[in-house]
């Protein structure tokens, strides 16, 4: 598969790994919009949250166990946000369903 997150969880494309497990991956974003910016991934391909359905529920479930201890373990104390774009008017660059974590700091209200 030629997909870039898939790559990534694989290991055939470096990043700075956060948290990984049998199901999910999570690392920083090469491009932050906080002090903090981390994302989430399932290790399964799926498109976007459009494309969950009751045979690959448990990976996305997986991903939000795992958020929290992401989060603490990033030093997320006074709290996160956490998106998922998706589809072309919902600005998802990668075709890869994954959620951005975003703190650091007071965030923007309108950010997201």
């Amino acid at each position: 598969m030629d997909c870039i997150f898939c790559k990534i969880a694989r290991g055939e494309i470096p990043s700075e790994e956060v948290y990984s497990d049998e199901k999910i991956f999570a690392f920083r974003d090469i491009n932050p919009q906080a002090p903090v910016h981390i994302l989430v991934i399932p290790r399964d391909h799926i498109e976007s949250c459009d494309k969950i359905n009751a045979e690959n529920s448990d990976s996305v479930r997986a991903v939000f166990e795992a958020i929290p201890k992401i989060a603490a373990k990033a030093g997320l104390s006074g709290g996160y946000r956490v998106i998922s774009n998706v589809g072309e008017d919902g600005c998802q660059s990668v075709k890869h369903m994954h959620f951005h974590v975003l703190g650091g700091k007071k965030l923007p209200e309108n950010m997201g």
